[in-house]
């Protein structure tokens, strides 16, 4: 199924009844590839979110990072090197790793 046909099918504000997902469950993870999300309604209102295990392992990992003092300050002195073009060319990392 290509990426159109997935947005047609699985807009996430308006999501699938929990009838429709039931009925559906066994070919969802070949519907929302390795990315893709869905909300699922009961009589209307969201109750679940569905979505690619992939997705979901990258939201935990952003979580944990996120959560953690630590990482976070690492991550923003990372992004101030970015900005102020203190960066390594890859080509220059590659070598350095004899890759």
């Amino acid at each position: 199924m290509n990426t159109e046909t997935q947005q047609a099918k699985f807009n996430m504000e308006e999501g699938l009844s929990i009838a429709e997902a039931r009925n559906r469950l066994t070919q969802l993870p070949e519907e929302l590839g390795n990315s893709g999300a869905l909300t699922v309604t009961r009589r209307g209102k969201p109750v679940l979110a569905v979505m690619s295990y992939d997705l979901f392992e990258s939201i935990t990992e952003t979580l944990e990072i996120m959560t953690d003092p630590e990482q976070m300050a690492i991550l923003r002195q990372s992004v101030r090197e970015a900005n102020d073009g203190r960066t390594v060319k890859w080509q220059n990392v590659k070598n350095d790793l004899r890759l």
